[in-house]
């Protein structure tokens, strides 16, 4: 009996110490979540508010840098609104009405009127550039900032000019329809990126009660600016205000974009990528690569230029030689898209034609052979040749690419390289 006693207290110590052990962990685990230099002065219950459980592991590394980037951008977003809707208002005759229903009709006439022209823009981006957005959230949300602010000059000319407040209006509802369209869908891509543990309904909400708080102090500031004596009055004042918060939001905008750090592949990280593998032999992670990426730089200005999805018969120039198409066939048997060299051309450029069945992998081998050509093509030398032999050299590194975007961090199975839907060529034999 004294032995069984003894074996059920020996049980009863190590299940104590095995929950003392869990306790201590789980406390430890729940410190390091919430445990954050940046934050450290922030109230326990502040940060269960306005940060998504389990945070800092349940989100994205970039998602803190940028959401404090985010707040102060959103208040001087806010501070413009509240100035410009008063120039709306005073160009609509809100406060110069003599109080008739006429005047009061009329006035929401127009104020409805613009609204509707607006909404139109929506419509338009929605379905005609849906697909943009996955490939570069960065760039399409800044650029609709850009547009937005473009709107909100046309309002703000319609102080100066209230006869023309349709017209000036409808344009400016329509840029920040038009604005909101490429916001929206980009603002998206990037709240899926922060949230890593699946829970994009939780960072979602959460970045509502930044964005409200943020809405709440913008409009109170914007009212106390518009509250200060002589301001209301001068017109310069006014603008002169609205364009000095504008340069400070649009400044604000870059640096909070510019913090994210994006381990998909788009064409532009693509292009850096490759030209870094060509050059050196290696490939950079994703926070030097995102630092370096250029959000506002168009892909058509990049060099090398390359054209996807020109048609055969382009690509064969005006000769349109039987022999050319077949040594070109016979060259791309193994890969899904043609490329060839546009000599018509003193600068660099490249035709892309994609067969079909051809994906992302497709173009970023197009794009790997694009800078290889770029750094070693010999115009003296035959074209043919030189398009074999970096067919060749992208057959013995391409595998080694691809290894080291995966141990540099990248998500080489998301590899956000959209093939054209100009499909020109089918599978043929030679």
């Amino acid at each position: 009996m004294l032995d069984d006693d003894d074996d059920d207290d020996d049980d009863d110590l190590q299940i104590r110490a095995f929950l003392e052990k869990h306790d201590s962990t789980s406390n430890e685990f729940q410190g390091s979540n919430l445990s954050d230099p940046n934050l450290s002065w922030l109230p326990q219950v502040l940060k269960e508010f306005i940060l998504p459980a389990g945070f800092p592991g349940s989100v994205s590394d970039d998602y803190l840098q940028y959401m404090l980037l985010q707040f102060p951008t959103n208040v001087t977003g806010w501070i413009c609104h509240t100035l410009v809707t008063s120039s709306l208002l005073k160009a609509v005759g809100v406060g110069s009405f003599s109080g008739t229903a006429a005047a009061a009709s009329a006035a929401a006439i127009r104020w409805v009127s613009k609204d509707g022209i607006g909404a139109v823009g929506r419509l338009f981006i929605g379905g005609r550039f849906g697909n943009l957005f996955d490939d570069d959230p960065k760039q399409w949300r800044m650029y609709a900032d850009f547009i937005g602010s473009a709107g909100s000059i046309f309002d703000l000319t319609t102080q100066v000019y209230p006869a023309y407040f349709l017209p000036l209006a409808s344009l400016g509802n329509l840029a920040k329809a038009v604005a909101r369209g490429l916001k929206n869908p980009s603002f998206r891509v990037i709240q899926n990126h922060f949230a890593i543990s699946g829970n994009l309904g939780e960072v979602s909400a959460k970045e509502e009660v930044w964005e409200v708080t943020a809405q709440l102090l913008g409009l109170s500031l914007g009212i106390l600016i518009l509250d200060t004596p002589g301001l209301v009055r001068s017109y310069p004042v006014l603008v002169s205000t609205w364009a000095s918060m504008r340069l400070l939001h649009l400044w604000l905008r870059y640096l909070s974009l510019s913090a994210l750090q994006f381990n998909t592949i788009n064409l532009k990280r693509a292009r850096m990528l490759v030209q870094s593998h060509i050059l050196q032999s290696r490939v950079p992670g994703c926070i030097d690569c995102n630092r370096d990426e250029n959000i506002l730089l168009w892909q058509r200005f990049i060099k090398p230029r390359i054209i996807f999805g020109v048609p055969m018969e382009e690509m064969l120039g005006s000769g349109r030689s039987t022999s050319m198409l077949k040594t070109l066939l016979r060259l791309y048997a193994r890969e899904k898209y043609i490329l060839v060299v546009n000599q018509q051309r003193i600068d660099f450029e490249v035709f892309v034609s994609f067969k079909v069945g051809a994906t992302s992998v497709s173009v970023l081998r197009s794009v790997w052979q694009t800078y290889w050509l770029h750094e070693n093509l010999n115009v003296s030398e035959d074209i043919f040749d030189q398009l074999a032999k970096s067919l060749s050299m992208m057959d013995e590194r391409f595998n080694e690419f691809i290894q080291q975007l995966d141990k540099g961090g990248w998500d080489i199975h998301q590899i956000n390289l959209r093939v054209p839907k100009e499909i020109s060529i089918d599978e043929c034999p030679v």
